[in-house]
């Protein structure tokens, strides 16, 4: 679909991204319109078609785009040659990142029912992919004598659920800084595996 003349696809395409992200997180994606995003953006509901095919599509390049910064932030990342110190630097890098981004984050795990079987396919590799990363790193724990973990898979799922699960609670100006709560956290988790 062409753009109409004179409009600025990257200021508005954006702005309807945030939009969405803002509107699913507050009230669930199937609770908001097309008409709200539109109105929230401050243009007429039919333009948004200019920006996204359909609200599925919009969720779908939300989590994408939530997946792929992950993946890429991650990838960045120093890597260290041990694995327990892999392992901390996974445990910080995974609080830091999420609490940075608390609406993506709540549609990233929340709105998983709400997405096209084809789109949870493709959201569903991505997630693999980067708990692919924490596994490595517990069977290399493993194999080095310095981690324990009877089943790495369910490991891997019971330690993301604990990291992520700081955004369910956690708020700045709170008791603990970002800091504090990474440090409690990294003891947990280093408990978890016998590090």
């Amino acid at each position: 679909m062409a753009r109409k003349t004179g409009s600025h696809s990257e200021i508005t395409g954006p702005r309807v991204r945030a939009a969405a992200l803002k509107l699913f997180a507050r009230h669930g994606f199937a609770a908001v319109s097309m008409r709200q995003i539109a109105a929230e953006v401050g243009v007429q509901a039919g333009a948004l078609y200019l920006y996204t095919k359909d609200k599925q599509s919009l969720l779908f390049d939300l989590m994408q785009a939530h997946m792929d910064e992950l993946l890429s932030a991650w990838a960045a990342q120093p890597k260290a040659d041990d694995a327990v110190s892999r392992l901390e630097a996974f445990a910080r890098f995974h609080i830091q990142f999420h609490l940075e981004r608390p609406d993506a984050v709540f549609i990233a795990y929340m709105e998983l029912r709400n997405l096209s079987d084809e789109n949870f396919a493709a959201i569903e590799a991505l997630r693999r992919r980067y708990e692919g990363e924490l596994e490595a790193i517990l069977q290399a724990g493993q194999a080095e004598g310095v981690l324990s973990a009877p089943d790495i898979r369910l490991t891997t799922m019971a330690l993301i659920a604990m990291l992520t699960g700081v955004n369910t609670w956690y708020r700045d100006g709170g008791r603990l800084s970002r800091d504090a709560v990474a440090d409690i956290y990294w003891d947990m988790v280093r408990g978890a595996v016998g590090a």
